[in-house]
């Protein structure tokens, strides 16, 4: 009995020790990338884009109104089969501009791998910043208060973002 009691306590503090010697840090990952000139330039690209495709579509919705409504004007002019036809076109020309919107704008799109061209390198670079910092001042974790981690409370003390700011030249 004495000796599993003793080999507990061993175990006990054995864990105690373990858990004491990891070396934690948090960051704000946000506060870095917004703060970094490349990426700034990488999310104005994307916007600039974005804002181009945006009106494409929107181009081609005033381009099915116009049908919708020259096909109201003269609905009652045209025979059965006239109708049928205009009819078709228009739904034709909305679903060509429901696959490019989700061609541009979709999961998979333009947009989406147009963001990984241009801001995937940013984040490399960060992230490689982090596993250097972590290796070069011993953190066993390092956090990203910014991301959805489940991390609900952090002591000042423990959060590292400015230091990386600066090894990163950032303001």
């Amino acid at each position: 009995m004495m000796k599993r009691i003793l080999t507990l306590l061993v175990l006990v503090a054995a864990v105690g020790y373990t858990a004491s010697a990891q070396r934690i840090a948090v960051i704000d990952i946000q506060e870095i990338l917004s703060n970094m000139k490349e990426y700034s330039s990488a999310e104005k690209q994307l916007d600039d884009v974005a804002a181009g495709w945006r009106q494409e579509v929107s181009i081609e919705y005033d381009k099915i109104k116009s049908l919708y409504n020259k096909y109201q004007a003269e609905q009652v002019l045209l025979s059965d089969a006239d109708k049928k036809k205009r009819e078709d076109e228009i739904v034709e020309a909305e679903a060509a501009v429901r696959e490019l919107q989700k061609r541009r704008f979709g999961p998979e799109g333009d947009l989406f791998l147009k963001r990984q061209e241009l801001v995937a390198p940013v984040q490399e670079k960060v992230f490689s910043a982090i596993e250097d910092f972590a290796a070069d001042r011993g953190y066993d974790l390092i956090f990203d208060k910014a991301g959805s981690t489940g991390l609900l409370f952090t002591s000042d003390e423990y959060d590292k973002t400015a230091d990386l700011k600066k090894r990163l030249g950032v303001k």
